[in-house]
């Protein structure tokens, strides 16, 4: 275990810990990486085939918390020191005392993605690193097979978005959609598509009608507009969550879990 004791953030040792931002880690052609943080999605980042290139660790934590992390990649570099300096260079306490730096996978296709899945979640254009990781968190546990993004939808290998989800992004395949207007796609994969909207002529949730479909996928919308009227348009279904005490809409996550534990795929 070669443990490397840091005094500095100018060390260029721990540049990805510190001074690179999201987009440059995500777009370094050479070495593109994400960071993960806590033992806890660590090793389910870990368990899914990823496997770290250095970590960054209280040195309390070496032999405590991250000690299993550790022991599973031992020539895997582990850059330590006071936690004051740790604070430092990232800006807060860090989650449980460690940092890994992963190389980001290959980006699968909506084709791979998508392969044998019955439900899917089409993530129109939320761009809130928490709202990603809570949608991919309740797609993981409620039935969801799958998650394709919008061009311009947070990534999910975001910092703050892995840790939201509790490393639930590592256990859903998911993959970008080519265009902003991707229904044709959808239906070349053999989804029918359900707009999450608040309109007039939109069915409710519980409809038998959206249960029976074999293969479909729900469309969710941004935050603050929701969804491209086009959208909303040309979907096979638009629907809505009923609400009670005048309550206009949800927070995107909270209708996520909504959605997905009604349209869950029902058993053959």
């Amino acid at each position: 275990m070669p443990v490397i004791h840091i005094d500095s953030i100018s060390d260029p040792r721990i540049t990805p810990f510190c001074r690179l931002t999201e987009s440059q880690l995500r777009c370094d052609q050479a070495a593109p990486l994400f960071i993960a943080e806590s033992p806890k999605v660590i090793r389910v980042a870990m368990s899914a085939g990823n496997l770290p290139v250095s970590m960054l660790c209280e040195e309390r934590h070496i032999t405590g918390d991250a000690a299993d992390i550790i022991a599973r990649v031992p020539d895997t570099p582990v850059y330590t020191g006071p936690r004051e300096l740790l604070e430092s260079i990232t800006g807060y306490r860090l989650t449980r005392g460690v940092l890994c730096a992963f190389p980001r996978p290959e980006a699968l296709t909506p084709q791979q993605a998508c392969h044998g899945a019955r439900r899917i979640a089409v993530i129109d254009d939320v761009c809130d690193t928490t709202n990603i990781g809570a949608i991919f968190r309740s797609a993981a546990a409620l039935g969801i097979d799958a998650v394709l993004l919008g061009p311009t939808a947070c990534d999910p290998l975001n910092r703050r978005a892995i840790r939201v989800s509790m490393g639930t992004v590592f256990l859903l395949p998911w993959a970008r959609l080519s265009s902003a207007d991707y229904l044709p796609e959808l239906r070349s994969l053999g989804f029918k598509s359900v707009a999450m909207a608040l309109r007039h002529d939109s069915v409710t949730f519980d409809s038998p009608t959206l249960a029976a479909e074999p293969h479909l996928a729900i469309i969710l919308g941004t935050e603050g507009e929701g969804l491209p009227q086009q959208i909303i348009d040309n979907a096979d279904y638009v629907a809505r969550i009923p609400m009670a005490r005048g309550v206009d809409s949800l927070n995107v996550a909270a209708a996520s879990a909504v959605a997905f534990w009604q349209l869950r795929p029902q058993p053959n």
